[in-house]
Formats: structure tokens, C-alpha cells, sequence
């Protein structure tokens, strides 16, 4: 350990953001006897939530034929067309990226996490909320795509991309651009880059707050910086969506919003609030505490037990006298039990 002794002395002269980072990515928590790994834990998790795996299969399928089926192909007149003059540009961030920041470095995060303290709970339910708001954000967003059908601010070169201009007797588009392009120069609001951005980042943010403890009221303001970074990368996708001229304000507004709600919904399903003092841990976590001293049959002299014990109420290491590490595994429920059994 005196490796670990040096990288702290060597911590101290590192802002607290370095610091942080030390601390969470390169301690390495010690696997006991109370460990829930995939090993021993993970088949049995699995079947327990195999109806919420068949759930997200069926919202896969939904999306699916939502992607594929035409919008409502709204009225668009004439005088509509000069604020849909936009110019036809690429995407700045490509649709093949959004599943990498939406989803795939949320779940990196709850792997290094689980790497840390081997707790199969916070890995399975991080990952089953992730896919659920992702995905459930993905089929409201699509459904209400294809409903209200509004078009793109850069319809009108969709729709005639030589420029040369027909309207039918009502004064509606005739257009003759590519098909596809049409298809997609209707399906404006809300905007799906951002929804899924919001989802998955706003998602990774309440979990990161939780895991930190940024609400601990200690007033570790630089915590907070590790918290508003995902929400800044969503942000800045919907400015994107703007600048491309892919989407109105109004569209990136609605989708941020949404996604947002649908993470925060899907998150306290499995997490307590990240301001609470059980925000560390997962419901699934604490029940399973519950019924591993249930079973212990209240021997204190178990190592189940003694693992148990140690593992939640031991502190990361301090500085002055102030408690700098983000984890501190003391919880008023595990307390509430701890005291029962006196």
C-alpha cells in the first residue's frame, strides 16, 4: 500500500478536480466476502428482471417501426417556405455517434464503478435505467416526430433541391427531391439528437451526483463540475442541431426537456435521490444488505457480517480532518438495521 500513501502526498499539491479523479479511478476497492459480483449474484438479477430485458426488446421493435414508417406530411405553403430556406448542410455530430455518448460511455462509467466495489446491483439496474430511458425517450420522441410532422428549417432545399420551385392550386409544395430526404424534412420537432443526448448524459449526471455525494452539503463545490459535464455535452449536441439547420429552437428546447424527464424518472427507479444520504447505493443494493444479516441470523462473529460492516461504514481516506473522497459508504438505512440487532 505504500504506493497508494505516495499518490495521495503526491494528490495533495493537485487541484481538487485531479484530485478527484485520482481518487475515484485509481483506488482499487478490495473484494470481500459480502461482494454481490456477476459471478455470484448476476444470473439470478437477470432472471429477476427478465420481463423489464422482454420490455426494452419490445421498445427496440417500436422504434424500429417508428424510424421506418412516414411522418404526417404537413400542409406547406408558399409563404411558409421563407423561414424553411435554410441551407441543406451535413450533420456536425453524425447519427452513428449519438448510441456512443448516449449509451456506451454512461455503461463504460458503471464498469469502472463496478471494477471498484464489485457491486453487481449498481452495474445491472445503471445499465437496465440507462437502456430504458434511452430508449423509452427514443419511442416518445419518434411517435411525436412522426404525429406532428413539422418541417425543417432547411425544407425547402429538400424539397426542391434545383431550386426551381412548384406549388399545387391550394399554393401546398410539389416537391421532386429524393424521397428520403423529404421523409426526413418533415420530422423536425421535437429534435432526437438532444432527446437521446439529455437521456443518456442527464442519466449519466444524476448518477455520477449520486456516486460523489455532490449533495452532502460540505460544500465541495468542484464535485458539481463532474456533475454539469455530461449536461454540457447534451447541450451542446442541440446547439449543434441549430446550427446545422437541422432543427428550430423550439425543437432542441422540447427534446432536451423530454429527455431529461424521461432520465430523471427512470433513474429514481432504481436509485434513491442523489441529495439523499442513501444516494450512494441502489434500492436493490440496501434490500439485498437486508436480507444477506436476515440470513446471517444476527451472528455478529459471521465474516459475512464483519465484510458487511466494514465495507459500508468504512471512510476513504482524509485530509485535515475533512472528508475529500466522493465515496462514504455510512447510510441512515444500514444504520436503522445495524441498530435493530442491538
Amino acid at each position: 500500500m505504500a504506493w497508494w500513501r505516495g499518490l495521495l502526498s503526491f494528490g495533495t499539491f493537485l487541484p481538487p478536480f485531479q484530485m478527484f479523479s485520482w481518487v475515484v479511478f485509481f483506488r482499487q476497492g478490495q473484494v470481500d466476502p459480502a461482494a454481490h459480483t456477476i459471478k455470484s449474484h448476476g444470473a439470478t438479477l437477470a432472471r429477476n428482471h427478465a420481463r423489464d430485458w422482454f420490455i426494452l426488446l419490445l421498445l427496440v421493435v417500436i422504434e424500429v417501426v417508428l424510424y421506418v414508417i412516414h411522418p404526417f406530411y404537413r400542409f406547406v405553403g408558399r409563404d411558409m417556405m421563407e423561414d424553411l430556406k435554410y441551407p441543406l448542410k451535413g450533420n456536425t455530430v453524425p447519427i452513428w455517434a449519438v448510441p456512443l455518448y448516449a449509451i456506451l460511455l454512461p455503461v463504460a462509467v458503471s464498469l469502472l464503478f463496478y471494477m471498484r466495489r464489485r457491486d453487481v446491483y449498481d452495474l445491472h439496474n445503471s445499465i437496465l435505467g440507462l437502456l430504458f430511458a434511452v430508449l423509452i425517450t427514443a419511442v416518445l420522441t419518434d411517435a411525436i416526430k412522426n404525429a406532428v410532422g413539422r418541417p425543417r428549417p432547411d425544407f425547402f432545399w429538400r424539397c426542391f433541391p434545383d431550386g426551381v420551385e412548384v406549388y399545387d392550386k391550394w399554393g401546398g409544395v410539389v416537391c421532386h427531391g429524393k424521397p428520403s430526404e423529404i421523409k426526413e424534412g418533415h420530422k423536425s420537432f421535437p429534435s432526437g439528437h438532444t432527446s437521446w443526448s439529455f437521456a443518456g448524459l442527464g442519466f449519466l449526471s444524476l448518477y455520477l451526483s449520486g456516486k460523489i455525494k455532490a449533495f452532502d452539503r460540505k460544500g465541495h463545490v468542484a464535485k458539481l463540475c463532474i456533475v454539469f459535464l455530461p449536461l454540457l455535452a447534451a447541450s451542446l449536441v442541440g446547439i449543434s442541431r441549430v446550427d446545422d439547420y437541422w432543427h428550430h429552437w423550439e425543437d432542441v428546447f422540447t427534446g432536451g426537456l423530454l429527455g431529461l424527464v424521461v432520465a430523471t424518472f427512470c433513474y429514481m427507479q432504481f436509485f434513491p435521490a442523489p441529495y439523499s444520504n442513501d444516494g450512494w447505493g441502489s434500492y436493490a443494493y440496501f434490500r439485498a444488505m437486508e436480507e444477506t444479516r436476515a440470513n446471517a441470523n444476527v451472528n455478529r462473529d459471521s465474516p459475512v457480517v464483519q465484510a458487511m460492516e466494514d465495507r459500508v461504514m468504512n471512510q476513504v481516506p482524509r485530509r485535515n480532518g475533512d472528508a475529500l473522497a466522493p465515496f462514504s459508504y455510512h447510510s441512515p438505512t444500514l444504520e436503522a438495521m445495524e441498530l435493530g440487532h442491538k
